[in-house]
């Protein structure tokens, strides 16, 4: 990967640390609808201490990037990809056939990115946007040259933060987030059926494979980006908290670093990893053309690793972060991991 895309992708994850800085409110995520008209609308939403008020389905929807692809991934799955009028969301790879050259061919708005490599005020501004989405608040921090909420809701457009994003630290986040997504998404466009017969299926899908797993020994895994730096120790892309965890646990594994860092990254030495116990490798690719060849790297790198005697990587995209792809990055781990349960 060059020096600019390692960049840009470093500046970009900074919207999922806590290091990028945020607001702090007592009502977080939690979210709730109401709509009485015959048509559903208007449908009004708690998020991040704010009340949305939708009175139609929105048209003209802007996805903001912070390293994620949930929020676009989880319209694609609804069948609202028409809606979207500008989208900056992109992992160049997914579990699922066809998302990754869908989410190419949608609309980017031909807008000139800012320094935090996202979508400027007046640029937005001139979207006309009817929704905007954004992975965390960061993305709605005026101090970084976006539009704020209120200044979205002057012009007439709605905003929405994603699930465990209205403190900028998606520590906590767990798969039960990428439903609440789905399910704020159906509500917002009234496709409710849709969201929950996509949560039912991974719902049955994620038990079954736990269920196969269940009681077995759990490998010590590590959870890295391919290729990527983002501070100052040779392995500053590992991650160490949120929804990767829940995704190992339900898939039968544990991860080698969850105590190496309070937040969702953790930055450790070659001397740190190379004391630690792994037994498996889940290696993030972030349009990286060959995330395989980078986690054959590391095992040759550690031979000490259980990992590396037995070979074992599996190489993931976007079903391993928020959103409607986790029953993926679940089986494919647990397979990985405990192959004669299949």
């Amino acid at each position: 990967m060059t020096r600019p895309v390692t960049t840009a992708l470093a500046a970009a994850l900074c919207l999922l640390t806590a290091a990028c800085g945020g607001s702090s409110d007592d009502d977080r995520t939690s979210t709730t609808a109401t709509g009485d008209s015959k048509s559903g609308y208007p449908v009004t939403l708690a998020n991040c201490g704010r009340s949305e008020t939708f009175r139609k389905e929105p048209s003209r929807v802007v996805v903001m990037n912070g390293a994620s692809v949930a929020e676009v991934s989880t319209l694609l799955a609804l069948g609202l990809q028409d809606r979207i009028v500008a989208n900056q969301q992109s992992y160049g790879m997914s579990e699922v056939s066809g998302r990754a050259a869908a989410i190419k061919a949608l609309p980017t708005g031909d807008i000139e990115l800012n320094e935090a490599y996202d979508i400027p005020r007046e640029a937005m501004i001139g979207l006309r946007p009817d929704l905007v989405l954004s992975v965390t608040t960061y993305g709605f921090d005026e101090k970084n040259g976006f539009a704020t909420r209120e200044q979205l809701e002057q012009v007439g457009a709605n905003s929405y933060v994603s699930p465990q994003g209205c403190d900028d630290d998606p520590s906590r986040m767990t798969v039960a987030d990428s439903y609440r997504l789905l399910r704020d998404m159906g509500k917002i466009f009234q496709v409710g059926d849709k969201a929950e017969k996509l949560i039912a299926a991974s719902e049955e899908n994620i038990a079954a494979v736990s269920e196969k797993v269940r009681g077995r020994k759990k490998p010590k895994v590590m959870v890295l980006f391919s290729n990527m730096a983002m501070g100052d120790n040779d392995f500053s892309s590992v991650l160490s908290k949120g929804i990767v965890n829940d995704i190992l646990a339900k898939a039968g594994g544990s991860n080698a670093f969850e105590d190496a860092s309070r937040t969702t990254f953790a930055d450790l030495s070659k001397e740190k990893v190379a004391a630690t116990d792994v037994d498996a490798l889940v290696v993030i690719g972030y349009n990286d053309p060959d995330p395989a060849a980078y986690a054959e790297k590391l095992l040759e790198e550690f031979p000490q690793w259980p990992a590396a005697e037995n070979n074992t990587y599996v190489t993931l995209s976007d079903s391993m972060y928020l959103g409607p792809s986790n029953d993926r990055a679940v089986e494919e781990i647990a397979r990985m991991l405990h192959p004669e349960a299949f």
